[in-house]
């Protein structure tokens, strides 16, 4: 009998033990990194020739929506994510109680306008007009209309804007929130599309159907730089700081350059 207790005390203790050898670390020389597909895993891809060399190996974990990258990170199942901006993050943070940090901009994305049912923006009354529906895009879709000079906005909100901060809308636009993610599959039930950028290389929206975007050297630029973005307590990691290194190379922004052919500009900057 103690010969059977003493089995099975060692069998639950082996169960445990190599379910603590899976759990990732970040000192376990692997790092990994949670990303939207396009761009984010495939500059990410890039890197790993210059991770490698410094003795880590990268893994690359693709997600396709807006939240579980963040949730991974809080976890510990991932080390870092690319594929947000910092109000994104900072709205997250602030409704989920958490701490993750940006450390590098890395690139920016332009909000760009495409054509749904109608082809011009000069055919714009009583248009419907997909806007993204999260706190932070859904802000920067309604000041691109506000720049257009479709509608107009409550000045004293700056970027933290929302439908019910509309103070004019001369010509009668609905806006139509929607996941950002499906947009551009929305096209057709709606007049005009405000997508993320790389929504819209995901699902190969048509360059030709891009009517006007956000400008590059505009404060959405910096506020709405895509970034890379850790927990607090590794942010002064060796991991962390060979990944902010390899993003820096000049061979990255080359890389985004010739890829993206300004859907994606990069940046490759601090997070001040």
């Amino acid at each position: 009998m103690k010969n059977f207790i003493f089995s099975i005390i060692c069998f639950l203790f082996l169960i445990v033990f190599s379910g603590c050898a899976e759990k990732n670390t970040i000192d376990d020389k692997r790092l990994v990194v949670a990303a939207s597909q396009t761009p984010h895993a495939e500059i990410l891809e890039q890197c790993r020739t210059f991770i490698e060399a410094r003795g880590y190996e990268l893994e690359i974990r693709v997600f396709s929506d807006y939240v579980l990258p963040n949730e991974a990170t809080v976890s510990g199942e991932v080390d870092a994510n690319f594929f947000q901006h910092t109000p994104y993050l900072e709205d997250y943070n602030r409704k989920n109680k958490t701490d993750l940090v940006p450390v590098l901009k890395v690139h920016y994305e332009p909000l760009g306008i495409y054509q749904g049912r109608r082809t011009s923006l000069e055919d714009i009354e009583n248009a419907r007009i997909a806007i993204a529906n999260d706190t932070s895009n859904g802000a920067r879709g309604l000041l691109l209309l506000q720049e257009l000079g479709i509608i107009q906005l409550d000045a004293s909100k700056g970027v933290n804007v929302g439908v019910r901060d509309i103070i004019q809308n001369p010509h009668n636009v609905q806006i139509v929130e929607l996941e950002a993610a499906i947009i551009p599959a929305q096209l057709t039930d709606v007049d005009f599309g405000i997508i993320n950028g790389n929504y819209a290389l995901e699902a190969e929206v048509p360059r030709s159907k891009l009517l006007a975007s956000e400008s590059s050297t505009s404060l959405a630029a910096q506020t709405y730089a895509n970034i890379l973005a850790v927990k607090r307590e590794n942010k002064d990691k060796e991991a962390i700081r060979i990944l902010v290194e390899a993003l820096k190379q000049p061979e990255i922004a080359a890389f985004i350059n010739a890829n993206y052919q300004g859907v994606v500009v990069p940046l490759l900057g601090g997070v001040e």
